[in-house]
């Protein structure tokens, strides 16, 4: 084509710096497209040519990564009390979601929700004196996934409190949970009012033994059945969980009937998950817990086995890693909030929640639940364009959970930290929002993209082991 018919045509741009530079194009009456491109994070060099010098390695070991975590089968098989089953618990032990934290960098919630734990394990008659307790050197402190479990939020788990039980049938490992207390003020945002251990003595006392009964009865039940006939129903099982408690409601309820004959109790635990649509949220953690902890110490492997935040810092965990922790500083969300409360009253983002996006849930699935982007005003086009955003930093596609919206399409599964840094995305996530003091509860909810620094940080300390 000789250059005066080029210019003699209409002009057409494709933009790929500022999307300010396509707006004004636009404007002046010629048709523009932005290509979403970032140039990569900013890491060590050194660690570049390690993973450059690795690829063969890494793509094999991520493979095998993806293979273990699709091929998992939780399942829930019974329930028990945290200080019978859980790995390492012990009376003086509290869990909590997240890396590794020390009280004096407990954020609010995570402080507020100790300190209703302690009253109700009874070590405490008063906040005070609960506070007192918990920075002193008689209570020790964990991540929950240092001990095969998972917490909501501030993520709290004290030796008597009930826990579900999962096992991984493919795989043989096992994970756990605590029950879901419900919307409202709540233990897992930080409250620690009457009425918050009025209820978790109620869960310990009523509905444990009611559940433990009806799953001895079933034998087991099976959570990625569930959770895959959710996302096909508007369900992300994060954020979301209407429909996956709904079909955990038709599993238990004729094993409640049939076991339990105090009907009075049966009824209240049958209203209480009925009327609390979240429910199914402290299974899905779990399950998606129990696939990914088996694709640990798998070397070379740079996909992510955890994400989770303890309300100040944002944690990460590689297949190809151990048990090491890669952190940075937790971000804020974007939320709507409830009347009377705003973004200066939200803590930063908090809970091992993020284990569902982790296994490809949540808000990477979230194209299957558009109504959850109406937390901040977006649309179910926005819902869409969030999961294929996370396609372009995963490992695989999933084989059994789908999104009915993309063709049935896998979700995307196993977050490649180096996809992450090459192409300088960070995984998406829906979230509750928690009052950053303690004492007050949830004031909203809402989405946000993960901070970059852990996936940088995670990025380097795989390379070194390369």
């Amino acid at each position: 084509m000789a250059i005066q018919d080029i210019f003699n045509q209409k002009l057409q741009v494709v933009n790929m710096g500022l999307e300010s530079f396509r707006e004004n194009v636009q404007n002046a009456g010629a048709q523009a497209v932005q290509v979403k491109w970032k140039p990569p994070v900013d890491v060590d060099p050194a660690a570049v040519g390690k993973m450059e010098a690795s690829f063969e390695k890494i793509e094999a070991a991520n493979k095998k990564a993806l293979e273990i975590i699709l091929n998992g089968k939780p399942v829930l098989i019974g329930l028990d009390i945290a200080l019978n089953v859980i790995p390492g618990m012990k009376k003086n032990l509290i869990l909590h979601s997240g890396p590794p934290i020390t009280w004096n960098r407990m954020c609010g919630p995570t402080r507020g929700a100790i300190i209703g734990a302690l009253m109700y394990e009874g070590m405490a008659a008063s906040p005070e004196e609960a506070e007192k307790l918990a920075a002193s050197e008689n209570i020790e402190y964990s991540p929950c996934h240092e001990h095969a479990s998972v917490g909501p939020m501030a993520g709290i788990i004290s030796a008597s409190m009930p826990v579900f039980i999962i096992k991984n049938e493919a795989y043989g490992n096992l994970a756990f949970c605590t029950l879901n207390e419900g919307l409202g003020k709540v233990l897992r945002y930080g409250a620690f009012g009457p009425e918050v251990i009025e209820r978790l003595k109620w869960m310990e006392n009523v509905m444990y033994p009611v559940l433990k009964a009806a799953v001895s009865k079933l034998g087991r039940v099976d959570l990625k059945n569930i959770i895959a006939q959710s996302l096909h129903m508007g369900d992300e099982v994060h954020n979301r969980n209407r429909a996956g408690t709904s079909l955990l409601y038709r599993a238990l309820a004729p094993a409640i009937v049939e076991t339990f004959e105090n009907r009075i109790d049966a009824a209240k635990v049958l209203n209480f998950i009925n009327g609390n649509d979240h429910f199914f949220l402290n299974l899905s953690m779990p399950a998606s817990k129990a696939c990914l902890d088996a694709a640990r110490n798998i070397p070379f492997s740079s996909v992510a086995v955890v994400m989770a935040r303890n309300g100040t810092d944002f944690g990460v965990q590689l297949a190809g890693t151990g048990d090491q922790w890669f952190t940075g500083p937790a971000l804020v969300p974007d939320a709507l909030f409830f009347p009377g409360f705003t973004k200066d009253d939200a803590n930063p983002d908090i809970g091992d929640s993020a284990i569902t996006e982790t296994g490809g849930l949540g808000g990477f699935a979230i194209a299957s639940a558009p109504a959850i982007v109406q937390f901040v005003g977006g649309t179910a086009n926005d819902a869409v364009q969030y999961t294929l955003d996370m396609y372009e930093i995963t490992a695989g596609e999933n084989n059994v959970y789908q999104i009915p919206y993309l063709n049935f399409r896998g979700t995307p599964t196993g977050i490649d930290v180096r996809k992450v840094v090459e192409k300088n995305i960070t995984p998406f996530i829906d979230t509750g929002v928690a009052h950053k003091n303690p004492g007050v509860g949830q004031v909203g909810a809402g989405v946000l993209s993960a901070p970059v620094e852990p996936f940088k940080r995670a990025y380097e300390g795989l390379a070194r082991l390369l």
